[in-house]
């Protein structure tokens, strides 16, 4: 007769061996009373011999205790995500790059092997021989949620094989698969119609309802498996499909992706069957077009295609950007569209001052949220789509995300439809409205706009401005919200107790980034120290601080090296400031505009009477960037875009955002794309990172 510990292997194999038939192969070897019965024979062996109980025991597939919060765990390799291609030239693009970096030939095709982007939650399973002993949510890419016992439930409801307990054949010590934890549509609906018939009943009882329908399934899916309590994620039928696998430490067995791919549902894992191995971008493109009709009939939501270069050498010899891999790109498909009418546009006042013209409209679903509202960004664009007031209009959300309209429907026109016409003065302070020249913006030319406040404030706090350490966009939030601030002068009149109090409150961002908070009264100490050095600024950097349309750092120096005063800049008219070096009649119109404002001039004074003195302009001693035209273009490893500019601007150079033949220099960076290209057939010189900073290094 056998013992327990031989009793106990003998269930597990046989109800092991019963999930794979039935999950993987869909060929059920046990009735469902008999695998029932089997199942409790195991848990009872298992209740009665503690000393035999296991995780990965088919008992165990729900298990554990609910937990508080998720423990945070660090990813060996980052999470990366992938790069967006929205256009045969994007894809195109990705094509050639690879190319470009492997040294293939345009006649010879590169493997790629192609995947349904499935619409769920990325996360990261770990194996030790052969076990599951870890799982984790992609989380920022280096960190995520420790979910462990919530993934021990996917797959529980026999959605599909789910989240594997132990693996199938010989497998290597550790193992890491990735893949996404996704609602296929019908289990979706399903969980729908019950969580609407528990809440019909709560409400028909007087209670409120504890959950109600969800909008989407890719939402209702990182909500299941994000629960604190595993119990209400073993409620949800949830699936997995594996799609990357990792084997730490060694050598990988498989020459290509495709080969890892069959290794993974070797294991048990389930795999998407639609994935396809393509020969050439020719052969990814057809199959993109026939997946762009066939996904709706899907049993999941898929926006897309990701597009993975096979050969696994080459992918090692592409390696990764900072945040996304070389060897792969998503094509996304358009999104579904809906049509609706356009009940009114306005003009809606950005922290920036820009106004944007925002369409209101009925109330359509898009992608499974209710939408009400679109931007349609700029005037250009308004009138490019020709957008009216009670348009019917069709919709769609960008990437799934953004709500936007696609384009107007004037065959539905009655003749009641109304041009948007934008207001000349701002709609929040009154301030007129101007629309620089060679942009697509209207922007209020109020320094002391409420609408615009705090964006100005921070850009009058930064570094490269008046330098005022501590005041961040949460505490200059809380300055408007309690009326205590309506213009830059008003910050050098808060009472020190109103800071007292405002570093009273939590600050979010600090705890979110772990850091320790100083006591309120020190805290509002250094604020009120930060704000009296302030004073002691230089005419540059308080012109760059007011935030004058079309004056960056360059031409803050530039116009207080020129006038040596405040005042006397105040006072220039369109002809002295054209004298200026880089201020042509279009910026000396917008600097004009700005300085006849009353409300701007009475903020300037205001600033003057509290107390700063901005000290005159050195002119810059020269350097590599004196007088030059410089183009920044991709990623730099080392400086911020905004960095890298400013150094330029301090060494007396100008940024400019496109080529042309009037450019000097080419800065170019990671993934830099078609400005390089342009350069190169201008023939303006282009340098690298290293060579770069040699030259920030060497110069003034």
């Amino acid at each position: 007769m056998a013992g327990p510990r031989q009793k106990v292997e003998e269930l597990r194999a046989r109800l092991r061996a019963a999930d794979h038939a039935y999950y993987v192969l869909d060929r059920p070897l046990l009735a469902d009373a008999e695998y029932d019965r089997l199942m409790r024979e195991l848990a009872e062996v298992e209740a009665a011999h503690p000393e035999l109980q296991s995780p990965d025991s088919p008992t165990q597939r729900v298990g554990g205790t609910p937990s508080e919060e998720f423990a945070k765990v660090a990813h060996r390799e980052p999470m990366l995500s992938i790069q967006n291609a929205m256009s045969d030239e994007e894809l195109e693009e990705f094509d050639a790059r690879v190319r470009r970096l492997l040294g293939i030939a345009e006649a010879e095709p590169v493997g790629y092997v192609c995947e349904p982007k499935l619409d769920g939650l990325a996360v990261e399973l770990v194996y030790e021989d052969g076990r599951f002993v870890q799982g984790s949510t992609r989380g920022d890419g280096v960190h995520g949620e420790d979910v462990t016992p919530n993934l021990r439930t996917v797959g529980r409801t026999g959605a599909n094989p789910g989240v594997p307990l132990r693996l199938a054949g010989e497998v290597p010590p550790r193992l890491e698969v990735r893949g996404e934890v996704l609602l296929q549509k019908a289990h979706f609906q399903a969980m729908n119609r019950l969580l609407a018939r528990r809440a019909d009943e709560a409400r028909q009882a007087g209670r409120r309802p504890t959950e109600e329908p969800k909008a989407n399934p890719r939402n209702a899916a990182a909500g299941s498996l994000r629960q604190k309590d595993w119990r209400v994620t073993a409620t949800r039928p949830l699936s997995f499909i594996a799609y990357e696998a990792a084997i730490p430490g060694e050598a990988l067995p498989w020459a290509t992706h495709w080969e890892k791919l069959q290794a993974i549902a070797g294991w048990g894992f389930e795999v998407n069957p639609e994935n396809r191995r393509c020969r050439g971008l020719a052969e990814v493109k057809a199959f993109r077009d026939r997946m762009a009709v066939g996904r709706f009939a899907l049993p999941y939501d898929t926006d897309g295609l990701v597009v993975k270069v096979d050969d696994l050498d080459q992918r090692r010899r592409l390696g990764a950007a900072s945040k996304t891999p070389r060897w792969a790109v998503a094509w996304k498909y358009p999104p579904q569209e809906e049509a609706t009418q356009v009940v009114e546009i306005v003009a809606s006042v950005g922290r920036t001052g820009v106004l944007t013209p925002v369409a209101v409209v009925k109330p359509v679903v898009l992608s499974g949220a209710t939408v009400t509202n679109a931007t349609l960004h700029n005037e250009d664009e308004l009138r490019r789509k020709d957008v009216r007031i009670g348009d019917w209009v069709l919709m769609r959300r960008a990437g799934e995300v953004i709500p936007e309209i696609v384009m107007a429907l004037p065959e539905r026109r009655t003749g009641a439809e109304k041009v948007f016409e934008f207001p000349r003065q701002c709609p929040v302070c009154g301030a007129r409205v101007v629309r620089e020249e060679g942009e697509k913006v209207w922007r209020c030319t109020g320094a002391a706009c409420p609408a615009q406040l705090v964006g100005r404030l921070c850009h009058f706090a930064q570094r490269r401005a008046l330098d005022i350490e501590g005041l961040g966009e949460m505490v200059a939030a809380q300055l408007v919200e309690r009326s205590l601030v309506k213009d830059f002068a008003d910050l050098y009149r808060v009472p020190f107790e109103a800071w007292q109090q405002i570093f009273s409150r939590p600050q979010k961002a600090e705890a979110r980034e772990g850091k320790r908070k100083e006591p309120p009264t020190k805290a509002a100490q250094n604020l009120v120290e930060a704000l009296e050095q302030s004073k002691r600024t230089t005419l540059r950097r308080l012109l760059f601080g007011l935030g004058i349309p079309q004056v960056g750092e360059a031409t803050a120096a530039a116009l207080a090296r020129h006038f040596g005063t405040l005042e006397a800049l105040l006072e220039a008219g369109e002809e002295q400031l054209t004298a200026v070096r880089d201020v042509g009649p279009a910026v000396a119109g917008e600097i004009r505009a700005w300085t006849g404002e009353p409300q701007n001039r009475e903020v300037v004074r205001r600033l003057l009477e509290a107390g700063l003195v901005p000290a005159p302009e050195e002119a810059p001693t020269g350097g590599a960037f004196a007088g030059r035209t410089v183009v920044l273009t991709g990623t730099l490893a080392r400086l911020s875009r905004d960095e890298a500019k400013a150094e330029i601007e301090r060494r007396g150079g100008k940024v400019s955002g496109s080529v042309s033949r009037k450019t000097d220099l080419v800065v170019a960076g990671e993934e830099a794309g078609s400005k390089r290209k342009k350069a190169e057939e201008l023939g303006v010189k282009v340098i690298g990172e290293e060579e770069f900073l040699a030259l920030l290094e060497g110069g003034a």
